[in-house]
């Protein structure tokens, strides 16, 4: 009942959470409409990414909370404000409504669901540990992590049978609001739910004996002892554990339709497949871990995954989109820039257009059509030209960009238009797809593909809610476990869409924003195989 009761709320909880996720795109062209599509996107993830920035804040306030006043009350109270929350994206006016104010009540209520998670995962962990045999605590908290996943495949099931049921047009322009309306029935069920469960023993009998801590904050992070604990559980196991589950999760979806152009209803049933084959390895790998240890499995999923993301994704590539990665072999693209300036491809104010130079009008069209390219300069490439010129070289084909600054204020749209169909015509002729081919994507490869993604994200998250509840005091376990796990998965995961596809935006190669996840991956393995203790055998009654 334990388990069953805190997973079915944090469930409702994720469900909440990763709607937006799921619907980044579609959210970018009703609440950022004012800037440019490469644009839109990342801001779209960034405010997707807004919720997880306060998570830590809500882990401190959540988290004290629930060491004064006790578990069960605390994530009663995130889980109303989730589930409000949630509710009210359904009804915000678009930007074509409201303008600039639809982004910032959009980001508020972010903010509000970001702070809510913050408090909610600690509690729930922490309730369900604290009634778990010592020898089955790994297998017991497993199904906590399973939450996660599994209100990310609910909110897949439900966007589909909406998208389904209405057609994508219908779904773009207002079908959306659907999800995100109906986790109100959601909410009444978890709340039923989660009021018929008592405090957890371990808190009753601190209660009772006059042991809680009056002043968690203070002793989880004032006091070196602990704080030493909570940065070493942060850099040695969940900074590793965020990237690789939201690089498997949410990146590769991202991928799937903004990179490789596959039509968001395919992407959403691979994605769901994919989990729903994945997720038993949750519980797998938290049964492992009351055996073998956590530490070993944790530090071998982040090793695994430094090692064979670019080959995976690599691969995703080649089966999601071949006519892509056909093309890319066959007929590279390069920008070969003579003496223009190139601006940084993402604009946080919205008003660059991209058009006051010959370099900007290339790459902004390459970046908003998700055409892969490389500076001529990485290639050793030398051409003859003329200053204020870039050549956009498809293939054998080159394309001369003029720069728009030379050009009379009559015609320079016309003539930016002119240039960038060039370049279209170009890539089109070179096999450079609009969209993905349906017939095309080999649908078991690219389940296979992000089955191995997922099972890497269960070998980090199976076991980490055992190894953070055993690594503290029960007197000050909910703050203590709540702001590393929320500063790893919160900012260091939280952000990893938006910073990604920013250094793909900057570079043009779409595989370079892998190189956040695999570094910081491969840290988590050297810091926590250094430094990192192995808890499995702790009993956490003390």
């Amino acid at each position: 009942m334990v388990i069953a009761a805190s997973s079915l709320g944090t469930v409702f909880e994720w469900y909440d959470f990763y709607l937006y996720g799921l619907l980044a795109t579609t959210i970018s062209a009703q609440f950022f409409a004012g800037v440019n599509d490469t644009t839109a996107f990342i801001f779209a993830l960034a405010a997707f990414a807004a919720g997880f920035a306060v998570r830590p804040f809500g882990a401190l306030v959540f988290g004290r909370i629930g060491d004064l006043v006790g578990r069960k009350n605390t994530f009663l109270v995130t889980m109303g404000i989730m589930g409000g929350s949630t509710f009210a994206v359904g009804l915000l006016p678009n930007f074509a409504t409201a303008g600039v104010f639809a982004p910032i009540l959009l980001v508020t209520l972010r903010v509000l669901q970001g702070l809510a998670l913050g408090g909610q995962y600690g509690g729930a962990a922490t309730y369900v540990a604290e009634h778990a045999p010592n020898h089955k605590r790994g297998l017991y908290t497993s199904w906590i992590q399973t939450t996660a996943t599994l209100g990310l495949f609910a909110s897949l099931l439900v966007v589909i049978g909406t998208r389904s049921a209405v057609g994508e047009a219908a779904f773009s322009a207002w079908g959306w609001r659907i999800p995100f309306l109906a986790s109100v029935l959601l909410l009444g069920v978890s709340l039923w739910v989660r009021l018929q469960l008592n405090e957890s023993p371990v808190y009753a009998r601190m209660k009772a004996t006059g042991n809680t801590s009056k002043a968690p904050l203070t002793e989880a992070f004032l006091r070196w002892g602990n704080l030493r604990i909570v940065l070493i559980a942060l850099f040695g196991a969940v900074v590793g554990q965020a990237v690789v589950w939201y690089t498997g999760q949410f990146y590769a979806l991202f991928l799937l339709e903004k990179t490789l152009k596959v039509d968001g209803m395919t992407a959403n049933v691979l994605i769901a497949i994919a989990l729903a084959l994945g997720t038993p390895f949750f519980v797998f790998f938290g049964w492992l871990s009351d055996r073998v240890g956590r530490k070993p499995i944790i530090l071998a999923g982040c090793l695994l995954a430094s090692l064979t993301y670019f080959p995976l994704f690599h691969a995703l590539t080649e089966a999601a989109n071949p006519a892509l990665a056909e093309a890319q072999k066959r007929a590279p693209v390069l920008v070969v820039n003579y003496g223009t300036h190139c601006s940084f491809q993402f604009d946080p104010i919205g008003k660059n257009k991209f058009d006051g130079s010959a370099c900007d009008v290339a790459k902004s069209y390459l970046a908003k059509a998700a055409i892969p390219y490389r500076d001529a300069h990485d290639t050793g490439t030398t051409w003859a030209g003329s200053s204020g010129w870039v050549g956009v070289k498809v293939g054998d084909e080159v394309v001369m960009i003029t720069d728009p600054a030379k050009t009379g204020p009559s015609v320079r749209k016309a003539t930016i238009a002119a240039q960038t169909e060039a370049i279209k015509a170009a890539v089109t002729r070179a096999g450079y797809p609009a969209k993905a081919d349906d017939a095309r994507i080999n649908k078991p490869l690219v389940i296979a593909i992000l089955f191995a993604l997922v099972v890497l994200v269960t070998m980090v998250y199976g076991p980490i809610a055992g190894m953070l509840v055993e690594l503290f005091p029960s007197r000050i376990r909910y703050t203590s476990m709540s702001l590393p796990y929320h500063l790893g998965n919160g900012w260091f995961g939280g952000f990893l869409p938006a910073t990604a596809f920013a250094m793909v935006a900057a570079t043009g190669d779409i595989y370079y924003g892998l190189w956040y996840p695999v570094v910081a991956a491969a840290c988590t393995f050297v810091l926590g195989l250094l430094l990192l203790p192995e808890t499995f055998r702790k009993r956490i009654e003390d």
